[in-house]
């Protein structure tokens, strides 16, 4: 059913909200802070079913690759290159996931990919644009 594949397709990054407060928040090192600014990061995403891999390519050739299954606990990397273990869920068609120092949720609306990442009450919203 098409419900199940909503996710699958590249999307470029588009506009964020509340970024230097949020990654003040999760101590985020100052190099990697204005490397991700503004950062034209595009995400590809493949779903099969309950299967994902969830790659973000950075300028620079740089990428950064999370397989998981939903309900199963995955190794995972965040965008700092930090390796933890979460499990993603999915509900009412978002993605929720427990990063070690934020919440992470990711859904499609309105034919963008939103992920909203919420720490300690600061919520950082980035939108990106369907591009393939």
């Amino acid at each position: 059913p098409q419900g199940t594949m909503a996710f699958t397709g590249k999307y470029e990054f588009e506009a964020d909200e509340n970024y230097d407060a949020f990654v003040q928040k999760i101590g985020l090192p100052s190099d990697k802070v204005e490397l991700g600014r503004n950062c034209k990061i595009v995400t590809e995403v493949v779903q099969n079913g309950n299967d994902f891999t969830w790659t973000q390519h950075l300028p620079g050739g740089r990428s950064t690759t999370n397989s998981f299954t939903v309900g199963k606990e995955a190794d995972m990397e965040t965008m700092g290159g930090k390796k933890f273990k979460a499990t993603v869920k999915m509900e009412g068609g978002k993605l929720i996931a427990d990063f070690p120092n934020y919440l992470h949720t990711a859904e499609i609306s309105g034919g963008k990919l939103v992920e909203i990442s919420t720490s300690s009450g600061v919520v950082y919203k980035r939108t990106s644009k369907k591009i393939a």
